[in-house]
């Protein structure tokens, strides 16, 4: 038994921010009825690479329930609203404007149904200037500023997985756990609306503040942290890379000392503070690279955990496929068993239980009856 074990969510959803929301509400144990269209939620095409089946869906998907409906048929459009009578949660990520032109706006469903909470996906909100703009992941990294502070020195770069989509998704997931608790404590039920620029945007906050307040935004600066050092790959003369970081000057110490074996390098004035090191990136990078001449990876390895500074390696996605560290859940998809990077949430120690992803519309005859 989860956590939402008896909460009800109906959701008119695709692409990838509401299906993760309404994902983790599945997670917690809550009853999630997908509501499709006749073609299905577009992500079941993104790609076949999951036995016939998208990688995105399959991920997205796991624990909800399919049901096929037109709601511009009237008898379609009541069973919809039956079911949302009974529902706790109701979500949506339509084009602004749309679910209220069907019937179905969030304001008139709270005053149909006062105990509903509901939740509104967008890409810029559901009013201002941006309302109508179409809004997808990588639009939004750019519209953001995002894009502007990620790549390389020579060339901004988007984020190597659906970080607009997946914020926004895990941001709604929190608000309406929050709403579940206000409804329970004081009897109130609210609607929420989150969009993806708002989400990113926030996200952004240092930058923002840097550019605001400072000398200005951070530089892109590849795999260095822009605004620590050192914090970054580094190779050895051997020209193999490991990722470090020093957060503070006694690691900063430790570091001269114990790793790089030149102690006199934590009192070189040009390095003697985190801003002196990145105001002379160049110089401390020259010299850091200088000491790592005479080693191997093994042997800055060994000199980076006998010294306590955090390290890791540049993997790639088959290094993480047999990563030590990697959980796994078992899941179930319309072609076939697979297993999945387990939820980051474990309850006493425990991983989360088996969940299967639906076939388009497999609920459909079964959901109609029972809400007949």
């Amino acid at each position: 038994m989860g956590a939402l074990d008896g909460i009800t969510i109906v959701s008119i959803e695709q692409a990838v921010a509401a299906p993760l929301c309404t994902a983790r509400l599945a997670e917690a144990g809550a009853r999630v009825i997908k509501i499709e269209r006749a073609e299905g939620d577009f992500a079941r095409g993104y790609d076949s690479v999951v036995s016939g089946d998208s990688a995105f869906f399959v991920w997205l998907n796991r624990g909800k329930e399919s049901i096929v409906l037109d709601i511009k048929r009237p008898e379609d459009a009541a069973l919809l609203e039956r079911m949302i009578a009974r529902a706790d949660i109701f979500v949506q990520n339509l084009a602004p404007g749309a679910a209220a032109r069907s019937g179905f706006g969030s304001e008139a469903l709270r005053a149909r149904h006062p105990r509903l909470i509901t939740c509104d996906i967008s890409g810029y909100g559901e009013d201002g200037p941006y309302r109508d703009m179409r809004a997808y992941d990588l639009l939004i990294q750019c519209e953001s500023g995002f894009a502007s502070v990620t790549g390389s020195p020579e060339a901004p770069g988007r984020a190597g997985v659906s970080i607009a989509d997946i914020s926004c998704g895990t941001t709604a997931y929190a608000g309406l756990v929050q709403a579940l608790y206000e409804r329970e404590r004081t009897g109130v039920a609210r609607g929420l609306s989150v969009s993806l620029f708002d989400t990113l945007a926030e996200w952004m906050s240092v930058p923002l503040l840097h550019a605001e307040h400072g000398a200005g935004a951070p530089l892109r600066t590849g795999l260095r942290h822009p605004m620590l050092a050192p914090y970054g790959l580094y190779s050895t003369g051997e020209g193999e890379g490991v990722v470090f970081a020093v957060q503070n000057e006694r690691e900063w110490a430790r570091f001269c000392e114990q790793v790089l074996d030149v102690p006199a390098l934590a009192s070189d004035r040009r390095f003697a503070s985190n801003g002196l090191r990145v105001a002379n990136r160049n110089d401390l990078d020259a010299a850091i690279a200088e000491a790592l001449k005479p080693l191997d990876r093994a042997e800055l390895i060994r000199r980076l955990a006998g010294a306590a500074i955090a390290y890791g390696s540049l993997n790639s996605v088959d290094d993480l496929s047999v990563h030590p560290a990697l959980r796994r859940v078992v899941a179930m998809a319309p072609g076939g068993e697979l297993t999945l990077p387990a939820s980051p949430l474990r309850w006493n120690g425990e991983t989360q239980a088996e969940l299967a992803s639906p076939a388009l519309g497999a609920d459909t005859s079964r959901l109609r009856e029972e809400f007949e």
